[in-house]
């Protein structure tokens, strides 16, 4: 990516971000990195639920997820939200939206109605099970659309939150194209995701279990730190053997049975013989798919991150961005609502009664 005076692809495009958590936080995200000014519409009696949410670590995912973006607050539900949301409409490429689909409708930010007044508009709505369907109004989060998915193996608890995730890629990809289209048609249009059909993608890829061989594996060492071992290819596991001397062990790649047990086994007990530093001395310069096993901090201090420049530090945050981009941190709730709507036409006079009868 360019550096961070460089004009970015999404200059000049604004997105409107009601959702609320993660899939529509990450989705929007990679639109700011792209660089298009992202305001997250929030309620005023508290704001997106991610700020407050409580997480092992005490990590403040809100912060690492809404960096680079602007804060409004809006009661959507007040009679009188339609006539701030419409300026900003008015002046806006995209809007974004995760309610259910009768609850976009209740607050008449449903794609329908939005374009019926702004047909420039990219629509776009995350949402749990799509628009129709027998689940279309059931509740649920990442756990439930994986477990409905067939990709949990219980009582082992999923990791990453791959259908969030998937979601809030996917609906970044719509939006880009649907931006593409806008440009040759001058139409906007609408992009919807399922968070549940996002986690059915992940069924079509193989999953390290799946790959599990000797080859493919962790390993630990003497000290109780590890080593990931990916060579799948053959020319990566000969030359593994060759540096741990089990040159014979390179025919027995992919054997099966009790032998596959027996290889696994083997290549544990050696690894096993040494620390992981003097396994990675002796593999420096090896082309074999070797890695340590690193820890967070481990990871962030890594002299290729570094080298990089994809971690930036400020306000005590810690932040993965894209190659030395510059980090502006999370707004407060609400930090821009004068700003934003006085660039929308709305007076000074008015928002102060927007604000004294809390639709602001």
């Amino acid at each position: 990516m360019d550096g961070p005076h460089s004009v970015r692809s999404l200059d000049g495009v604004r997105v409107l971000d009601l959702t609320r958590l993660l899939p529509g936080a990450y989705a929007t995200l990679l639109l700011a990195d792209l660089g298009a000014d992202v305001i997250k519409i929030e309620d005023p009696r508290g704001g997106d639920g991610m700020r407050e949410l409580p997480t092992r670590g005490h990590t403040d995912y809100f912060a690492l997820l809404n960096r680079n973006k602007r804060s409004v607050t809006l009661d959507l539900r007040s009679p009188e939200a339609t006539t701030v949301l419409d300026p900003l409409l008015a002046r806006s490429d995209v809007i974004v939206d995760s309610f259910r689909p009768s609850t976009a409708r209740r607050l008449r930010v449903d794609a329908e109605t939005l374009r019926a007044r702004h047909p420039h508009l990219v629509c776009a709505s995350i949402t749990g099970f799509g628009s129709n369907g027998p689940y279309v109004e059931r509740a649920a989060h990442d756990i439930n659309y994986q477990a409905l998915a067939g990709t949990l193996t219980p009582p082992q608890l999923p990791g990453p939150l791959v259908a969030d995730i998937g979601s809030a890629t996917q609906t970044a990809v719509g939006i880009l194209a649907a931006l593409v289209q806008r440009q040759r048609t001058g139409a906007g249009s609408i992009v919807e995701v399922s968070i549940h059909e996002a986690a059915l993608a992940w069924t079509m890829f193989p999953s390290t279990p799946n790959l599990a061989n000797a080859c493919y594996n962790l390993y630990e060492t003497a000290d109780g730190q590890w080593l990931a071992l990916g060579a799948l290819e053959a020319k990566f596991w000969a030359g593994f053997c060759e540096r741990i001397g089990r040159p014979d062990l390179a025919s027995l790649q992919h054997t099966r049975g009790d032998e596959r047990a027996r290889v696994f086994g083997e290549v544990c007990d050696i690894i096993r013989g040494r620390t992981r530093d003097e396994w990675l001395a002796r593999f420096a310069g090896a082309d074999v798919c070797l890695t340590p096993v690193n820890s967070l901090g481990e990871a962030l201090s890594d002299p290729h991150v570094e080298a990089r420049g994809v971690v930036a530090r400020a306000g005590g945050t810690t932040y993965i961005t894209p190659p030395h981009a510059a980090v502006r941190p999370a707004p407060a709730l609400g930090a821009d609502t004068d700003a934003v709507l006085e660039e929308a036409g709305i007076g000074g006079a008015t928002r102060a009664r927007l604000r004294a009868n809390k639709v602001v």
